[in-house]
């Protein structure tokens, strides 16, 4: 198990792996968004030397609010450009796989809509992501795409997808953690792990581990169950670093346990 953390899209992208390396992260989480790491302004070279210094791996992570599933076809073609331009650049850093926000952001129309528009975005993805040795998986979110059901729309209709269960998202808007129902009907594509507390409700906190009524001593166990033994990106959104260091610790301490 590798466990990572993500960088500030608004900070400058080679100091955020600097102080991730130096906090003993085993990768990064490396989001391409502007203002700071947009996918058309990344300093590739750059990037890839310091992943390289600091014995760094690399993890693909897209921007959240790209609209493949727009109505409007010229927004989701500009998405789905945005999309395989970051597919370029993940493969240039070496990383294995890409995560991608579906989208449901299609007011007046019905469900059915949005999950055709999303699954035809990926289809048109995949060739090129197949060209350069990448997957391609895509994240649970509160509201639409939280239970194995809502997931399995897309995940049954596109078998070469991988899952990214973030297991935060998986406690919000819902009136259990969802996190085990989709282990138990997806577990075998999962290819990434995102970890962050909260205290349940509409409110995405990313609170450090214990700090909300996330059971972390159980994910640790269902990952375990499953056999996953991959990259875990702890989502801590703090300005003190120290807590991100204590859930890292937290993490592996019930890891090894």
């Amino acid at each position: 198990m590798l466990i990572g953390t993500m960088n500030h899209p608004g900070r400058d992208v080679i100091e955020e792996i600097r102080w991730m390396a130096a906090m003993e992260f085993e990768f990064v989480d490396l989001t391409l968004e502007p203002p700071r790491a947009p996918s058309a302004g990344i300093d590739v070279g750059a990037v890839r030397n310091v992943l390289r210094q600091h014995n760094m791996a690399v993890v693909g992570h897209t921007a959240f609010y790209l609209p493949m599933a727009s109505p409007i076809e010229e927004l989701r073609q500009a998405a789905v450009a945005e999309l395989r331009r970051c597919i370029r650049v993940f493969a240039e850093l070496g990383a294995a796989w890409m995560n991608i926000h579906l989208d449901r952001f299609t007011p007046f129309h019905d469900r059915s809509f949005f999950v055709r528009r999303n699954i035809d975005s990926l289809l048109e993805l995949l060739p090129q992501a197949r060209e350069y040795g990448m997957g391609l998986m895509v994240e649970n979110l509160p509201g639409d795409f939280n239970n194995a059901g809502q997931l399995g729309e897309v995940l049954d209709a596109v078998p070469e997808l991988g899952l990214h269960l973030d297991f935060g998202h998986a406690n919000l808007m819902v009136p259990y953690n969802t996190a085990r129902e989709i282990l138990a009907a997806y577990g075998d594509r999962l290819r990434h792990v995102h970890l962050h507390d909260n205290k349940g409700g509409h409110e995405d906190l990313h609170l450090p581990l214990g700090a909300g009524n996330l059971d972390v001593a159980d994910v640790v166990k269902s990952l375990k169950e499953t056999g996953y033994d991959g990259t875990i990106t702890l989502e801590v959104f703090s300005p003190d670093r120290r807590l991100l260091a204590y859930s890292r610790d937290v993490l592996r301490a019930l890891w090894n346990a």
